[in-house]
């Protein structure tokens, strides 16, 4: 059911005039009337509508950024006080109610996505002016029964739900299912002032199992949606953080509950390639009292498991900062004992008597002009001549061997 998508400030118009300037709006306006001229001039300025008017496309986004101040009561306040100023010092995120605004054109998408996060594909112009100018077909669906149907893409099939006072009390639930999985949007509808339907709540179809679902919960206490757009920039730059900033998708929605009368429901086409398979139902929590009670204990469970989470992000963002310390103080440690072992080494092969042999041989002859040997080396040393004679012998008997065989070799050759 979420209806907008974040974007941080740098995407605000570089000159930035007034919200009220903007939207034609006084500055005692109420919700309802700023949210009224929004509607009519995000459907003026919409891409959709003018594609040969490239300042169309920053109209619109001015629209956009103003609605997305006026919108939210504190920048609203913040705003009133002291201008654009105590919103930059806020570091305000840029608000764009998707809901509304209404394309699924990739490339004007693109303008409200950075570093990859996730945006919803939005309604398109069209739908959206039929229901505001009330000029769509509403089909009824009784509470208690389910519709299939299939559905264009970009298209909506509109249904009424009447619900008396009974039922309102109990609380109702519209859901829409598809087995084949197809991508679609429940949309739920306000009576605007002009008599036609305003958006007012829209829910992106999520896999579930086998299929594709989605469904809005008036039950009279606060029900939340998953909005995976919500940090989806800070998740995008630390994927760490995926896991610590899960729970805070979680967003109120807007109606808790519904009073009797008739409402309007819209299943819309999300394929961008095909019809979507829907089954569309409508019914009274009167007879589901347990599951409703298990309903609200698991809302309370997993606000609760946020705020724990909160804390624990803290203290592990610390034991990993601390983790990373210790991890580079024992690669350090670790090198200084290798070191100091190598060095240790070092010094055990300096205690070597072959060491004194190479060190003294450097040397010539010691003060008392002996020289030092190594026991049995007398057996082989000898002095220069007599190498030499012996190796004279080892030449001669080569010689007369030599000798010897060439001549018994001539003697037999000549014989």
């Amino acid at each position: 059911m979420g209806l907008g998508s974040k974007m941080e400030g740098p995407s605000a118009p570089a000159l930035r005039r007034d919200p009220y300037e903007v939207l034609c709006v006084s500055r005692d306006s109420t919700d309802q009337e700023i949210k009224t001229a929004y509607r009519k001039l995000a459907l003026k300025y919409h891409p959709d509508k003018n594609a040969s008017n490239p300042e169309a496309s920053e109209l619109f986004k001015e629209v956009a950024y103003s609605y997305s101040i006026l919108s939210d009561p504190e920048k609203r306040r913040q705003y009133d006080s002291a201008g654009f100023e105590a919103l930059d010092a806020e570091g305000m995120d840029m608000e764009i109610d998707l809901s509304n605004l209404g394309t699924v054109n990739t490339m004007f998408a693109a303008l409200f996505s950075k570093l990859g996060v996730p945006i919803k594909t939005t309604i398109s112009a069209n739908v959206l002016e039929e229901a505001l100018n009330g000029t769509v077909t509403v089909r009824p669906l009784p509470i208690g029964t389910s519709v299939s149907g299939k559905v264009d893409k970009q298209n909506a099939h509109f249904f009424g739900v009447t619900i008396n006072e009974q039922q309102a009390e109990s609380g109702i639930v519209v859901r829409v299912t598809s087995t084949a999985q197809s991508k679609f949007k429940l949309l739920y509808f306000e009576q605007d002032v002009n008599g036609g339907y305003g958006l007012a709540l829209q829910e992106d179809s999520e896999k579930t199992g086998k299929m594709t679902s989605a469904g809005m919960y008036f039950l009279h206490f606060q029900v939340y949606r998953m909005d995976s757009t919500v940090n989806a920039l800070a998740m995008a730059k630390d994927p760490e953080a995926a896991f610590f900033k899960r729970l805070e998708g979680l967003q109120p929605c807007e109606v808790s509950e519904l009073k009797a009368g008739t409402h309007i429901f819209a299943v819309y086409g999300d394929n961008f390639f095909k019809t979507a398979s829907y089954t569309i139902e409508a019914l009274c929590v009167k007879t589901y009292e347990d599951t409703t009670h298990k309903l609200r204990d698991i809302e309370a469970q997993i606000l609760r498991k946020r705020n724990e989470l909160r804390q624990f992000e803290t203290e592990y963002r610390k034991a990993l900062a601390r983790f990373q310390e210790v991890t580079n103080r024992y690669t350090e440690e670790k090198q200084s004992v290798d070191d100091l072992l190598k060095q240790r080494d070092t010094i055990h092969s300096s205690f070597s008597v072959m060491r004194n042999i190479v060190t003294n041989g450097s040397s010539s002859n010691l003060s008392n002009g002996s020289s030092s040997k190594i026991p049995g080396e007398d057996s082989k040393a000898g002095s220069p001549a007599d190498d030499g004679g012996s190796d004279g012998k080892d030449k001669s008997a080569k010689k007369k061997w030599f000798n010897l065989n060439l001549k018994g070799s001539a003697d037999k050759k000549f014989g």
